[in-house]
């Protein structure tokens, strides 16, 4: 199963980017030997529109036409639900066997995430009740990836 990052925003030259991109490689390099063969991340621009609405369904718009057909998809969102890292792994491993081909998660930019056009999303994932900044988000999700397949690698970075 292919894993795949969107998210609104250019991060290069950030030090949330490079946390990030190390993580990613990290997970890439595990990922191929447990039949995730990619982990990508991909960026679509800030709007510029002046209008919230119109600036947020933009955003949408440009994610939503990067979701590869047939995607499971998984928002990132403040409201959504907590899960385990544990709990994390099971649900890539359970979507991995089931078939799924691609799964996308969907970071919203600085003003959070309108619902995507076309796209119907499997489940909300938050980590915690804080807002936190879209690209340290990213970092997380990144790093959540790689543990995920610690985890089921039965490696040891995962000590919990």
């Amino acid at each position: 199963m292919r894993l795949l990052i969107l998210a609104v925003g250019h991060a290069r030259g950030t030090q949330e980017a490079a946390l990030a991109e190390d993580f990613l490689g990290r997970a890439r390099a595990m990922g191929r030997r447990l039949g995730f063969p990619a982990v990508t991340a991909e960026e679509v621009p800030v709007s510029k529109k002046h209008d919230l609405k119109t600036r947020m369904a933009e955003e949408a718009e440009r994610l939503a036409a990067r979701v590869p057909d047939g995607a499971h998809v998984i928002l990132l969102d403040a409201r959504g639900k907590g899960m385990t890292s544990e709990d994390f792994a099971e649900m890539l491993a359970a979507l991995r066997d089931a078939g799924t081909r691609d799964l996308a998660f969907v970071i919203g930019g600085p003003d959070g995430l309108s619902p995507l056009p076309k796209i119907r999303a499997g489940r909300s994932l938050a980590f915690g009740p804080q807002t936190w900044p879209h690209l340290l988000a990213r970092a997380m999700l990144s790093e959540q990836v790689y543990r995920a397949l610690t985890i089921l690698a039965g490696h040891p970075y995962h000590r919990g």
